[in-house]
């Protein structure tokens, strides 16, 4: 296995240069929760060019929405975004895979029985990411340390629980409205 990580992608670094001042103080606790998803993803299967674009895409704005369109509830406003970039883009062929990439890295249970399948990949990474490291899938413990030792975390797992606490009070019958089964 490769002991390089990416750290430097032309597509997610042009998205946050343009969206800095919506991220304002957290885009680097955001930039390194994407850089960790695209490492955990391939740390779980190789990629092609095209993967690896649509990848990008996705993992850039799979959380977006908390910030661009302001809100906890974020699956369907990060998916909308994601189109609307890759329209511009001119490659909406793409928005299938990204769209199920966003609207399913939620999801409790298995998008796909096929782990290499990418959405499966990239649900199984935001989890490996989010429950920091305690969940795996297979991934090896010394991969995920050299990850997150490369992409720290930054405030990133503070924010969630704190936007979780705010969404609780807020609407305490939908406490995790991104949560899918």
């Amino acid at each position: 296995m490769n002991k390089d990580l990416i750290t430097q992608l032309p597509r997610v670094e042009q998205l946050f240069d343009h969206y800095a001042e919506r991220f304002g103080k957290q885009q680097t606790a955001y930039r390194n929760h994407v850089y960790r998803l695209v490492n955990l993803v391939m740390a779980q299967r190789p990629l092609n060019n095209e993967e690896l674009d649509k990848l990008q895409v996705a993992a850039f704005f799979h959380d977006a929405g908390i910030w661009l369109a302001g809100t906890f509830d974020y699956l369907q406003p990060s998916a909308r975004l994601a189109e609307h970039y890759l329209q511009k883009e001119q490659l909406e062929d793409w928005n299938h895979d990204v769209h199920d990439m966003i609207m399913n890295h939620h999801k409790l249970s298995r998008f796909s029985t096929n782990p290499r399948e990418l959405t499966e990949a990239f649900r199984r990474a935001d989890w490996i990411d989010v429950s920091l490291g305690i969940l795996r899938f297979g991934v090896p413990a010394a991969r995920i340390r050299l990850i997150k030792h490369g992409f720290p975390n930054a405030g990133f797992h503070l924010l969630l629980l704190k936007l979780s606490g705010q969404q609780i009070l807020s609407q305490p019958w939908r406490p995790l409205p991104m949560l899918k089964r």
